[in-house]
């Protein structure tokens, strides 16, 4: 069966759940952290205890696909795993991949994490337009057919993302508004959201482009990297209601304690509601 659009999916769980991703990021310093080891154990026991603590509560859990890829075949397997109970359980899955590429290559990406049949099937996926936009067609094609999403990286939160993101095209378009504007073009008519959505850091003085895509703006950076939830209106302004922020290691550092990690889930939901008053 195919699934309702992820955009009107994801518009209903972040108004009964709250407006929050949280990334599922089993690095070695948090497995440490966690008293686990930096091994094949640790990486279950880490990934189990965030989709019990938080997967029917979060509108969206991200699970960053590296830290699983690291460990090889095994780690893939956690991972699916960890697919599947999110989703189980009520979560949106965001698959953390940035993957990009051309043809047939997109292609076999998009139906890793897109197609219903794959292990790894997820409601979105993070994709990397800098092959150009029209590269990401395959993903974008098969996100619609399956009800599912796409976030495009435009605003990156690291400060090294502006080389290539603010630089000016030929035609005079910054890249980033360029990547904003096709991904408005993809959503037009869509209702309640568009299923397409950007990346865009909540570190960013100014974005200083258009945000209003009539789809999701995943906002990255908040918390270890240094912005918090009162940033959010000076740099998505009227597209507020649109902001996924995402949290990763201000969730995760109160782990493996599953009553902590719901708290600090609950705190960050808390702090968005009061920065939209």
């Amino acid at each position: 069966m195919t699934l309702a659009p992820f955009g009107a999916r994801l518009r209903q769980a972040l108004d009964t759940r709250g407006q929050l991703c949280v990334g599922i990021d089993p690095h070695a310093s948090l497995l440490s952290a966690w008293g686990l080891g930096d091994d094949l154990a640790g990486l279950e026991t880490f990934s189990r205890t965030v989709v019990e603590a938080l997967a029917d509560r979060v509108a969206v859990l991200k699970p960053q696909a590296a830290f699983f890829e690291r460990f090889g075949s095994k780690g893939i397997a956690v991972l699916e795993k960890s697919v599947e109970e999110a989703r189980a359980a009520g979560a949106l899955v965001l698959m953390d991949a940035k993957r990009g590429d051309i043809g047939s290559t997109m292609a076999a990406y998009a139906e890793a994490f897109l197609s219903p049949a794959s292990p790894l099937f997820s409601d979105a996926v993070t994709v990397s337009p800098y092959l150009g936009f029209g590269s990401l067609r395959p993903a974008l094609d098969l996100a619609r057919e399956q009800g599912c999403g796409v976030f495009a990286l435009a605003l990156t939160s690291n400060p090294e993302g502006a080389e290539v993101q603010r630089a000016v095209g030929a035609d005079g378009e910054p890249v980033a508004a360029s990547v904003l504007r096709q991904l408005a073009a993809e959503n037009a008519d869509a209702a309640p959201l568009g299923s397409f959505g950007a990346v865009v850091g909540a570190t960013l003085a100014d974005a200083g482009v258009d945000l209003a895509v009539n789809g999701p703006l995943l906002a990255p950076g908040i918390g270890a990297q240094g912005a918090t939830m009162a940033d959010l209106p000076r740099v998505f302004g009227a597209s507020m209601i649109n902001v996924v922020p995402s949290v990763s290691r201000d969730v995760l550092k109160h782990g493996p304690s599953v009553p902590a990690l719901r708290e600090a889930a609950e705190r960050f939901v808390g702090e968005f509601a009061e920065a939209v008053k």
